[in-house]
Formats: C-alpha cells, structure tokens, sequence
C-alpha cells in the first residue's frame, strides 16, 4: 500500500495532528497529540480506515508523531488512552501500564 503522512495545521492551541494519504490524496489515517500542563504530552485520537488496517499506516502515523514529540519536547512525559488493539503497540515502544480508568457516557438531553 502506498501512502504518504503530512503534519497539518490545526486551529486549537498546543494540539498538532498528521494524517495519512492515500497516492490520490484520500484520507486514510490520522493521529493527534496535546500538549498539557505539567511537561505532559497526550496522544489522542488515532485512527485508520477500517479498508486500510493491518498495512502499517497507524505504526507509521505513530512513529512519525513519536519523531515529532521527541525533537520537539524532550524530557516531556508522554501518555495515552488505549484500546486494547493498540495496547501492545504501546508496549513494544516502551510504554508502560498506568492506573486503570473506566469509561463513563450518558446521553445529553
């Protein structure tokens, strides 16, 4: 599969996004981080189509947005909130398990 990853420009403070091409410019992929208080860095928001999983965009979105944070704020503390499909990507890169948290919805009405 071919593609091509691009930073893009976003219009909230402290939050940077990449996303992935398709050789026709279709989007395909994407990933966030957030820059937080504390020297802390939240990556958010992955996401590949589902057409497209299990080609090596979402490792390559990963480790392009990893590039990123390391040259751009060292020593920082990066943490995630993670689906257990990309738990053991996490792992493999050397994250390590925090406190477990649960999930909490209701409908606004």
């Amino acid at each position: 599969m071919e593609f091509r990853v691009i930073k893009i420009k976003t219009n909230a403070q402290n939050l940077y996004g990449w996303i992935a091409l398709t050789h026709d410019d279709h989007p395909i992929g994407h990933v966030f981080m957030q820059v937080e208080l504390n020297d802390k860095i939240k990556f958010m928001d992955a996401w590949v189509h589902e057409d497209y999983r299990r080609q090596g965009i979402f490792t390559a979105l990963w480790n392009t947005r990893w590039e990123f944070a390391k040259d751009k704020f060292p020593n920082y503390m990066a943490f995630a909130w993670c689906l257990p499909e990309s738990v053991n990507l996490y792992r493999k890169k050397g994250f390590e398990e925090g406190d477990p948290a649960i999930y909490m919805e209701k409908e606004i009405k």
